[in-house]
């Protein structure tokens, strides 16, 4: 008997380190853009680019000025985000029996190895003179598509999964954590197709950026205050008492 209570409290304790990282994943990352946008002139939402905050020098990229004071402080952002997320993952699979739990975790390394790429090597025109834009790139790559592919894989699991820690609504969970992956997806997919096959733009490459990281850090918010939220409500009694006693 204690065996089992000191699984479930080791499950709740684990969910529960998922779901702060996430919350705190989103949270880190939004205030970190919205402060360093505040100190670069005239930065648009709409038309610039996010990894623009990234760049330390005072230069035209495009026909787009970049100068970003606090590039620094974005790009810890961009890696304290990646390990964050990669961590909730880690620990909601050991926590869970979802179905797909090796893709998850391999997607959300993907996913934090692309962060950490967009920050260590920004997209600063010094570093395409290195020949170095192409990491830049590959990191941008593997960071959306690494974001939106957990949030479907998690949302598939939860669709798949006949014991889910959600009950019901599981079902609704899984279906809008998949739609949430794909938008984010037809975002980047919009980023390229609006400039290059498009007649006339339909939205600013900024937009669609945006729509495509936007998508991710809606996600892991929401999905992190759903799994706080089973936990208080769905937790057993002796799980409860388990974890207090622990």
């Amino acid at each position: 008997m204690r065996e089992i209570q000191s699984d479930a409290s080791a499950v709740a304790r684990s969910t529960t380190i998922a779901a702060i990282c996430w919350i705190l994943a989103g949270i880190v990352y939004l205030l970190a853009e919205a402060i360093t946008a505040s100190a670069f002139p005239h930065y648009s939402y709409a038309m610039n680019y996010i990894s623009d905050l990234g760049v330390p020098d005072v230069e035209m990229l495009g026909d787009r000025a970049i100068d970003s004071p606090l590039h620094m402080v974005i790009n810890m952002a961009f890696v304290v985000q990646g390990l964050l997320f990669a961590a909730a993952s880690i620990c909601m699979v050991r926590g869970s029996r979802l179905p797909l739990r090796v893709p998850i975790i391999v997607f959300a390394l993907f996913h934090a190895l692309g962060m950490v790429l967009i920050a260590v090597v920004n997209g600063g025109q010094h570093n395409n003179e290195l020949g170095l834009g192409w990491v830049h790139l590959l990191g941008a790559l593997f960071a959306f598509l690494g974001g939106h592919l957990t949030a479907i894989c998690v949302g598939i699991s939860l669709l798949l999964s006949r014991r889910s820690s959600f009950g019901r609504p599981s079902r609704l969970i899984g279906v809008i954590s998949v739609v949430i992956g794909l938008i984010g997806i037809l975002g980047i997919v919009m980023l390229q197709v609006d400039v290059r096959a498009v007649p006339r733009t339909v939205l600013p490459d900024g937009v669609w950026e945006r729509i495509g990281m936007y998508a991710i850090i809606v996600w892991e918010i929401g999905y992190g205050a759903l799994l706080l939220s089973r936990l208080r409500t769905h937790t057993p009694l002796s799980d409860r008492s388990a974890t207090a006693l622990n």
